[in-house]
């Protein structure tokens, strides 16, 4: 789906005349900027900043250190989100093929049942009801055999969840998986009963073979910090409980951790979930390879990616976000594996954006990562080419919304403007990167990025600036 060659050299030579307008360095921060900093204690040297018109035909209003390659953090969905909508098209969907091995007999298989992932991102666990339900349309409501998940479209090496910030119970750390189900997470829902002081615990998916503790005690006192009051305990595979009680003042709650297992969490939920609507299983659930020679019963399709990117951009989902990287190499490449993601990513960079400096680092495209880098003059020129693309709607309606949703949800403009940006957040990078509806009816790209033990503390900043630049 690249272009023609005739436009990529026009798109190139536009890219270059605008890489010539854009300095290192331009003109002071504009004043609101500038005391936001000082406020958070983040030196004007740890940022950068760019503000260009959307169509690319003018100077920039603002670049402060704009060549400077930085830690995008999540910024860097927007790359890959706009490198897939571009190479695979807004309608593009995931399938997961099902097979069936041996006849079905009384409403028992007489063999396996087959179930191979190929990277979808939300086969959450809605969907797998679905999928399940379809095989029990086949008039299966037994297996005398075992079922088989093959994940062997991704060569993913396994990591420690743990690795990245010790944060191994959040589900943002959940690893990539060709067979991703529900995130690898445990969604747990609490109802307090006050009649007798306890609340119930309900738990999404059930997992096969996971005790999972049915009710806590009640406490009194103000909601505060439930989840501590909880005192969860999730770090034994084989049981889900409480150490301390539920304030009954939360009312109703939810919270979705990681389960301690991720490689074993896709057998626990397909036998759970299974054993749950009826199904009968005489052999396990294991892990394998679909033999060659079967040919699929159905297949399960994904939304579209114009819907997934949505996910991804507005709520900064990492693992919906590797997943789509990965599936670039497997794809474009053939190879579900990061290095063909990679030399994909690069290979579409430099056709659509240029050859020349400021390359971006990719490693996994979610942005939860130390090693990525790009500079705000490189994403400024992608948000261009990306606005005069056919993929542009998409794009900019996945994006956070200012004070309407996502992770922009509570930062609404004080001028009252409109933006869609996307936001990014590590313990040392904070920014924001996107669009903004300038006063005059021009559309504005804007770039601001902080690499500082206390970028988070910058976020007046990003949105003093992004105001400043709705002021036009």
């Amino acid at each position: 789906m690249f272009q023609p060659l005739a436009m990529r050299r026009l798109s190139l030579g536009f890219v270059l005349a605008l890489a010539a307008a854009l300095p290192a360095t331009a003109q002071s921060l504009p004043n609101e900027v500038e005391a936001a900093l000082a406020r958070a204690k983040v030196p004007r040297e740890a940022v950068t900043m760019l503000v260009a018109d959307a169509d690319g035909v003018r100077a920039p209003r603002l670049a402060w250190r704009s060549q400077v390659p930085v830690n995008p953090a999540s910024i860097m969905k927007l790359v890959t989100t706009y490198a897939a909508l571009d190479l695979l098209g807004p309608a593009f969907t995931w399938t997961t093929p099902v097979y069936v091995d041996g006849p079905v007999r009384n409403g028992m298989l007489e063999g396996n049942l087959y179930i191979k992932g190929q990277g979808d991102p939300k086969l959450v666990i809605e969907r797998l009801w679905l999928l399940l339900r379809r095989v029990q349309g086949l008039g299966i409501q037994g297996i005398n055999g075992d079922i088989v998940l093959d994940r062997s479209a991704f060569e993913v090496a396994e990591a420690d969840p743990n690795a990245f910030d010790g944060e191994g119970q959040r589900p943002y750390n959940a690893a990539p998986d060709a067979l991703l189900v529900n995130f690898k997470s445990v969604v747990m829902n609490f109802s307090p009963q006050r009649g007798a002081q306890l609340a119930q615990v309900s738990y999404e998916p059930p997992l096969a073979g996971v005790a999972m503790q049915a009710t806590v005690p009640l406490a009194a006192g103000e909601c505060g910090d439930w989840r501590s009051t909880l005192a969860g305990e999730f770090a034994d595979p084989a049981r889900l409980g409480f150490a301390g009680s539920y304030p009954a003042a939360c009312g109703d709650k939810t919270w979705a951790v990681a389960y301690a297992d991720p490689r074993g969490y896709a057998a626990r939920a397909i036998g759970g979930l299974w054993a749950e609507m009826g199904g009968r299983l005489k052999g396990q659930v294991r892990d394998g390879r679909v033999p060659a020679e079967l040919r699929p019963a159905f297949e399960a399709s994904s939304p579209p990616l114009a819907e997934v990117i949505r996910d991804i951009n507005k709520y900064s989902n990492n693992v919906m976000a590797q997943q789509l990287f990965l599936t670039l190499g497997l794809q474009q490449k053939k190879r579900g594996t990061l290095d063909a993601s990679r030399a994909t990513m690069r290979q579409w960079w430099n056709d659509r954006i240029g050859t020349g400096e400021g390359q971006p680092v990719f490693d996994n495209g979610s942005g939860l990562s130390r090693d990525e880098r790009i500079s705000a003059a490189a994403l400024a020129k992608m948000l261009q080419q990306a606005w005069r693309s056919p993929v542009m709607p998409e794009l900019v309606s996945s994006l956070p919304a200012s004070g309407v949703d996502g992770t922009l949800r509570k930062r609404a403009l004080r001028s009252g403007g409109a933006a869609h940006l996307k936001t990014g957040t590590l313990r040392d990078a904070a920014g924001v990167a996107g669009y903004v509806h300038g006063a005059s009816g021009r559309r504005w790209v804007v770039v601001a990025i902080a690499n500082h033990g206390n970028a988070a503390a910058a976020r007046p900043a990003f949105d003093a600036l992004v105001d400043w630049a709705s002021q036009d």
